[in-house]
């Protein structure tokens, strides 16, 4: 696996920020309640944090330790500003179902976390990618809750209405929080099988190679 695959990988699955790592819970838990919103608001923060991930990249070795957090977040701030200048213009109900939170994207924790651990410390290349697999990692998780609540507490999905049948509570701030810790709990449960699967696999290749290690010449290896 080269190191593009491994970033690609670390952000969409095993260091998802929404799921893994459970960052950005602000933006999760208020969004969700409908699809468009959850979608709207992660490829809002996909573009933001690919851009910040470059700029902090291409200028980490001018921006001074001392005063890097808030060099990024000047960066990142200048980036949000733009951004709700954009949507307020181009794509106004975007703009009004994200509100409040847009804004607070200058201090989410998953812009600043990648800022610090990797964008910082890697190349423009690679943090471009790390911001675009963490990015969708964050839309997908965003986007597949808001499916599930906005189709059970609403009935409908991307506000197309499928059905009648409702579960008010899902609709509610109580039940994006309900559905976001049984998405973590699947989550979790779906890696932890996988992980477990690749040790006892690995454990079987140890086992059969110290096997034939310690096989006589000539005999077989069951």
């Amino acid at each position: 696996m080269n190191k593009y695959s491994k970033i690609t990988l670390d952000g969409l699955i095993y260091q998802n920020p929404t799921f893994m790592l459970v960052l950005g819970t602000c933006p999760t838990l208020g969004l969700i309640k409908t699809a468009s919103g959850a979608a709207g608001m992660g490829l809002t923060v996909v573009v933001i944090l690919t851009l910040s991930n470059i700029i902090i990249s291409a200028l980490r070795k001018i921006i001074p330790s001392q005063v890097r957090i808030p060099a990024y977040i000047v960066i990142i701030a200048t980036l949000v500003t733009l951004a709700r200048m954009i949507l307020e213009k181009l794509m106004p109900d975007l703009y009004d179902t994200l509100g409040s939170f847009l804004a607070l994207i200058v201090v989410n924790c998953i812009i600043l976390g990648r800022a610090e651990a990797f964008a910082s410390k890697h190349t423009v290349v690679e943090s471009a990618v790390d911001g675009i697999a963490t990015g969708l990692g964050f839309t997908a998780a965003l986007t597949i809750m808001g499916i599930i609540c906005e189709f059970f507490g609403s009935g409908s999905i991307f506000g197309l209405q499928i059905m009648s049948f409702k579960i008010a509570v899902l609709a509610q701030p109580a039940g994006a929080f309900l559905v976001y810790g049984i998405c973590i709990a699947i989550f979790v449960y779906i890696m932890d099988n996988i992980e477990r699967a690749k040790r006892i696999k690995k454990n079987k290749a140890l086992t059969h190679e110290t096997l034939a290690e310690n096989t006589p010449v000539g005999a077989e290896v069951a």
